[in-house]
């Protein structure tokens, strides 16, 4: 049984942060569940391009709003508390937080935990880091 509160996990190495989001990480690949979870808040007007070029996604807001925009096809989701979406076809994409937005992602494979996105707004691969 594994049991994890926030609070043990601000401040430490499973908070990763960049200028746009802060991900607080509850599960990760050394868990050994085979999927990462984190609780995420992305930061009031900024705008995050994003491909999962290696991994599956899905959210569930819990707070705040965004937009979603995907590339291939200009697409525009609006995400409020109660929306979960899922990106299971690798889609590039922004993610607009019109709000604080906050939301509990889930990740297959499992992330590490010290990910951020590339230029080309890639988690890598744990091999392709090296």
């Amino acid at each position: 049984m594994n049991v994890v509160k926030l609070e043990d996990l601000i401040g430490t190495e499973r908070e990763v942060k960049d200028d746009n989001w802060k991900s607080r990480r509850f599960l990760l690949k050394d868990d050994n569940v085979g999927f990462s979870l984190h609780d995420t808040v992305l930061y009031a007007g900024t705008e995050t391009y994003i491909w999962y070029k290696h991994h599956i996604e899905a959210v569930y807001c819990i707070e705040g709003e965004a937009e979603i925009e995907t590339l291939k096809d200009g697409k525009k989701y609006q995400i409020k508390p109660g929306t979960m979406y899922c990106l299971d076809g690798h889609e590039k994409h922004y993610l607009r937080a019109k709000t604080d937005f906050r939301v509990v992602c889930v990740f297959n494979p499992a992330l590490v935990g010290n990910e951020v996105h590339d230029e080309e707004g890639v988690y890598r691969l744990p091999e392709e880091s090296k």
